[in-house]
């Protein structure tokens, strides 16, 4: 019997490919899409569950009020770890992650800067990043040892073996290669070529035992028998326990298996965060692989004419309703074997690109058998959801109104098809003003006003003899016209490096917590990036010496500190008084999507690690930055010249909301795509099965027009419902997303009019040919009898 259902379904399928075509490939590209996206949510959800500690590893926190508000940020004292092992007897060891460094690593002729971590030598007994060579518990103790990638060593020494070699970095320091790592799987938060000792970072003097200094991530591995809750109440009053000047901070401790979905806090509370995406994506590939379906249901039932006096036969030979339900399931389930191959092919082509665009390296493991049971079990559940409601459809025909003909009903104004349909393209339209919507955010942000000109602007980190011949470099940019203006800043112009709420004013309340941030230049800032003084001017050390100790204010910070003219005012930070000499406009340092906080910019006797050069816009950038190479190698010969565009760091912000952006154009694109295949195929029947109407209609003077608008207008009719069912669950999600960005766009009508149009326009392009076909077709012919 199985060999006979199998035999009928191939039939089937032979007989009509046009229909098992359309069936397949919306099937295919579906199920395509929804294991790409299950693909990237298993990767996002496997982040950091490698570690074999994974249970007992936790990172501490701080929490504290700002300007009214409970904050959460993970940067806290270096003294915590060692503090937290000798104080609590929970904790088996705490291990610190200072911020990533990049080095030039110099191994004979060959130089290359590369980027890594300083940690202690405990790191890899916290987390679990397999040794290929070396001893775990020595690899780090020796404070000129280093542990390279797998990768890294390769590109140093090539086939060599690198252990026991010598690295010299910054050409200052020479180390030791005492073990060779794994290369960094891509689900981790660490990101490094290689790992240095603590012990580096404190005979550079650079470690402190400061607890107002937040300024490593420190991580917290639990004893076996130890629980977070037994710890939590006496980690919270650390900080105020060590610095009397914290009168509100709590100190806890985050588990590992939330910091990649879960880590956004608002007030305090764990807010959401990745993991909002990540559900939003499963739901998008549960209705991608749902409409595939309905496409099978609808032109499953559609055809049902065809199917009805087979199902006749068989009932009055002797075949009950479950007999034909399972081979009607047994067809779908064959279809969607087929599709399912299809669909591995598809992926498996697609992958690169996709890794690509999502920035994961994205792989399907063949060699796992747990694979291929969920793929037999993907393409069970496919073929069943598709095929259950077509086979208990053409199952309930009674075989005496099929046999006399008269087992079709009229057409009602609503019926399963219709519905089905109109659920396609409430979830197709949902994706359009979705992805409408995220695109008009990110064209926000990038109007929003910056505050600086970063147009022909960039900027070089200060490397090796950088600083100390920065006078050198500056004059001679300047003098070969290469440069218009050249400044010496703490930080890159689109990133806040540091933050404090130490800073201290005339009539500042004891109360008051707000945290600024603080930003420093030598000089001639304003000219180089194009900042807007509103008040003063800018540092100018020729002609003011004095304007190392001054500082400038943005607006936002001469309202918190209650200035009336605030030139002149003294304001104490770092244990320093500086003294305001301008005011400037306020300027979009960190996020775009944010309000701008208040900031103070200190003069140079502050901390540099960055020039940026007003490059001349009256040469061709490419010669100014030849010749500002030979200037950088001139004076800084050992190093590259690693110069970066302001405009492409700048851009970068908004990386994660275009890839949402362009992710859901992609799915709204393949949603529309498999829909329409549907519609096509639904309006092909529909022309065949109306054929002698439509030869009866022309006879009596119907046009073509007339015609193919009413084959058109009940599909169109379907859309506009589906508009009209999908255009207030749209308008409700993206609300929700926009609550998250404090500027943001406002939602205009024109989305919804654009969707509506765009969705019309495809459903009438997608059934315009057979309408028209049908419409153009000779009478003569389609009313010829047998």
């Amino acid at each position: 019997m199985l060999r006979n259902y199998l035999k009928i379904a191939v039939r089937n399928l032979l007989k009509n490919k046009g229909f098992s075509f359309i069936n397949i490939i919306g099937l295919s590209v579906g199920m395509a899409s929804a294991i790409l996206i299950f693909l990237w949510i298993q990767h996002e959800m496997s982040y950091d569950q490698f570690h074999e500690k994974k249970d007992r590893i936790y990172e501490a926190w701080n929490k504290d009020f700002f300007s009214g508000k409970l904050q959460c940020w993970n940067t806290t004292p270096k003294i915590f770890a060692r503090t937290v092992e000798r104080e609590f007897p929970e904790v088996e060891m705490a291990t610190r992650v200072n911020w990533p460094s990049k080095y030039l690593f110099s191994v004979g002729e060959k130089r290359i800067s590369i980027t890594g971590n300083i940690v202690d030598s405990n790191f890899l007994d916290v987390f679990t990043f397999p040794l290929l060579k070396g001893d775990p518990n020595k690899v780090l103790q020796d404070v000129y040892s280093i542990v390279l990638t797998e990768k890294t060593a390769k590109s140093l020494f090539g086939d060599e073996d690198a252990m026991g070699k010598m690295i010299r970095i910054n050409d200052k320091d020479n180390f030791t290669v005492t073990g060779i790592l794994k290369d960094i799987p891509n689900n981790t938060r660490f990101k490094f070529d290689y790992l240095l000792p603590w012990a580096y970072l404190r005979k550079q003097g650079n470690d402190d035992d400061n607890w107002g200094n937040n300024s490593t991530r420190n991580y917290v591995l639990l004893k076996p028998n130890a629980t977070l809750a037994s710890i939590a109440p006496k980690l919270k009053p650390l900080k105020r326990k060590f610095d009397e000047s914290e009168k509100t901070n709590e100190m806890f401790l985050y588990p590992i298996s939330r910091w990649r979905l879960y880590s956004s806090f608002v007030n305090g509370v764990e807010d959401g965060g990745l993991i909002d995406f990540v559900k939003m994506f499963a739901v998008i590939a549960v209705f991608i692989l749902l409409i595939a379906c309905i496409n099978f249901m609808n032109l499953s039932t559609a055809r049902s004419e065809k199917r009805a006096k087979e199902v006749g036969i068989r009932k009055v030979v002797g075949a009950n309703k479950t007999s034909l339900i399972g081979q009607f399931l047994g067809e779908s389930i064959l279809l969607a074997f087929f599709a399912g191959l299809v669909a591995v092919l598809l992926v498996q082509l697609s992958l690169p690109a996709f890794g690509q665009l999502t920035d994961k390296k994205l792989f399907i493991d063949y060699t796992n058998p747990y694979l291929w049971l969920s793929f037999i079990g993907f393409i069970l559940f496919t073929g069943v959801i598709a095929g259950s409601y077509p086979a208990f459809y053409l199952s309930a025909f009674k075989p005496v109104k099929v046999l006399k003909g008269t087992f079709l009903q009229s057409d009602k104004v609503v019926t399963p098809r219709k519905v089905l349909v109109v659920l396609q393209f409430t979830f197709a339209i949902i994706l359009i003003i979705c992805t409408a919507i995220v695109k008009e955010q990110i064209q926000h942000a990038r109007d929003r006003d910056l505050g600086y000109n970063k147009n022909n602007l960039v900027f070089h980190y200060l490397t090796g003899d950088l600083e100390k011949n920065y006078p050198l470099v500056k004059n001679e940019l300047l003098n070969a016209n290469i440069a218009t203006s050249v400044s010496k800043t703490s930080a890159p112009i689109t990133q806040g490096w540091s933050d404090t709420w130490g800073i201290e004013w005339k009539g500042k309340s004891p109360d008051d917590k707000t945290d600024f941030d603080r930003y420093a230049e030598d000089e001639d800032l304003g000219k180089t990036v194009g900042l807007q003084f509103v008040k003063g001017r800018d540092f100018d050390l020729k002609q003011y010496p004095t304007d190392s100790t001054g500082m400038i204010l943005n607006e936002s910070s001469v309202k918190i500190m209650g200035f009336k003219d605030p030139i002149g005012e003294i304001v104490k930070d770092n244990g320093r008084e500086w003294h305001v000499v301008g005011v400037i406009k306020d300027f979009i340092l960190q996020s775009p999507y944010h309000p701008t906080k208040p900031m103070v910019i200190e003069g140079a006797k502050a901390w540099f690690n960055v020039m940026h050069i007003k490059l001349n816009e009256k040469n061709n950038t490419a010669d100014n930055l030849k010749r500002a190479e030979s200037i950088f190698k001139k004076y800084n010969p050992q190093y590259p010249f690693e110069y970066q565009f302001v405009d492409e760091d700048y851009a970068a912000k908004f990386k994660a909301e275009q890839r949402t952006g362009t992710l859901a154009g992609l799915f709204a694109g393949l949603t529309i795509f498999i829909s329409c295949l549907g519609l096509f195929g639904l309006a092909a029947y529909m022309a065949e099965t109306r054929i002698k109407e439509i030869g009866v209609r022309k006879v009596l003077g119907a046009s073509v027009t007339s015609i193919a608008t009413l084959l058109s207008k009940d599909f169109v009719g379907l859309v506009i419902i589906a508009f009209l069912l999908a255009s207030p669950v749209a308008w409700w999600l993206m609300h929700n997303w926009l609550e998250n960005y404090p500027y943001r766009v406002t939602i205009e009508w024109w989305i919804f009019a654009f969707a509506a149009g765009i969705s019309i326009l495809i459903a009438l392009v997608t059934v315009s040919y057979h309408s028209i076909k049908a419409a153009t077709a000779n009478p003569v012919k389609s009313l010829r009898t047998e």
